[in-house]
């Protein structure tokens, strides 16, 4: 080989190599000298926020290259890294840093007067059966300030009080009422029912159905005489959970009423009563469900129902907890086919479950309901009389869209 042919063999890759770093600090050079404007419109986002690079962005001399969605999942300081194209044509990286916050307080149970019989409580259950949940803590702090008996009769004018970790405070002033017995009410008033066919001639229209659901509370059913009434659909109790960490109870009518309507050809839908604190009790309970229906003909959602407000503490998880139950319990029934639902009331929908994208069962005794978000079933009363059905039940419309 010849002596010149070595030299640029063993010249070229150094040179080239100089290249590369030259262009490499011209690039450097040119991202740390050129202009760069960001500028923020806050320094502190609310957690579980949805939020995208651009919406806390006042001001950027340039163009940013991707929107991306920041993590507001936990509290504290984030960094978040990004690249823009200044008006220079320059692509620079670059580095901002916002706060996570929890700003929002506690939500707890609004009262003026709580009346309690004498003994028929300890402090401990009478506390912990008064509404307290927070958005981000699993165990807010909750509790009652001010002194009371509750076997000593008399009026006490006490606080209750939720706080997070956050120190975010909610406060309510309340009278406790400790009575020796329950006042009864003489006075004969007449049981209030609406009859199904008030509410077929009043709501009936082509893009709805009306239908009701039903547990083992309605008792005897004569399965021609409710379809002979205008019933185009139900909905079925499967079951109920039997506490925190138990295991799940089939509804002892749940067999001859899915039977029953089977025959019948009416609509069939399924509702469970979770006990569900958690993603995994959430699965266990889904996977329990589909094990039941399995030998049947589902036509309408299976539906999450979860109503535990009354005991809520006890279930030591945040309202974003629940949601997220809610949405593990949905997916795991819709990867066997089925589709999902969530059941609640107003109140609840709009105060307590955040991250819900999943179709909605809306309960709200009402002639005319003003929710303002989307809803598949609309449980318009508890009080139903439906020829054929031994119990009141609760009626629903069922929209086809």
């Amino acid at each position: 080989m010849k002596k010149n042919t070595i030299i640029k063999i063993l010249v070229l890759p150094l040179i080239v190599g100089i290249f590369i770093l030259m262009i490499i600090n011209y690039n450097n050079y040119k991202v740390s000298h050129a202009k760069k404007i960001v500028e923020l419109k806050k320094k502190e986002i609310e957690v579980y926020d949805k939020v995208k690079l651009k919406d806390i962005i006042k001001n950027i001399n340039g163009k940013i290259e991707k929107n991306i969605i920041i993590d507001t999942s936990k509290l504290g300081k984030k960094e978040i890294h990004f690249t823009y194209i200044n008006d220079d044509n320059i692509k620079i990286p670059y580095q901002i840093s916002i706060k996570v916050v929890d700003k929002t307080p506690p939500i707890i149970q609004s009262l003026s007067t709580y009346t309690i019989v004498t003994n028929t409580k300890t402090k401990k259950e009478f506390e912990k059966s008064l509404f307290c949940g927070d958005n981000y803590d699993d165990k807010p702090s909750c509790r009652i300030e001010g002194e009371y008996s509750l076997s000593e009769i008399g009026d006490y004018n006490l606080t209750f009080i939720g706080e997070d970790s956050s120190k975010n405070v909610a406060k309510q002033s309340f009278t406790l009422k400790v009575v020796e017995k329950e006042e009864k009410n003489e006075k004969n008033e007449k049981h209030i029912t609406t009859p199904i066919s008030n509410i077929i001639k009043k709501y009936k229209t082509k893009n709805n159905k009306i239908g009701i659901d039903i547990s083992h509370w309605q008792g005897k059913i004569d399965y021609k005489k409710v379809k002979k009434s205008g019933v185009e659909f139900a909905y079925i109790r499967v079951g109920r959970g039997d506490g925190i960490g138990k295991e799940a109870i089939l509804d002892d009518k749940f067999e001859e009423y899915i039977e029953g309507f089977e025959k019948e050809k009416i609509p069939i839908g399924i509702y469970f009563y979770s006990d569900a604190n958690n993603d995994s009790t959430a699965k266990k309970e889904a996977k329990w469900i589909i094990d039941k229906i399995k030998n049947h003909k589902i036509d309408l959602e299976i539906v999450f129902d979860w109503e535990n407000w009354s005991n809520y503490q006890e279930y030591q998880m945040s309202f974003h907890k629940l949601s997220t139950t809610a949405n593990t319990f949905i997916r795991e029934i819709e990867k066997s086919g089925y589709q999902g639902m969530v059941y609640s009331s107003k109140y609840y929908l709009e105060n307590i479950w955040k991250i819900l994208n999943q179709r909605i069962w809306l309960a709200h005794y009402t002639e005319q309901t003003d929710y303002k978000g989307n809803y598949k079933v609309w449980q318009i009363c508890n009080n139903g009389e439906v020829p054929g059905i031994e119990n009141l039940t609760d009626i629903d419309i069922l929209y086809n869209n």
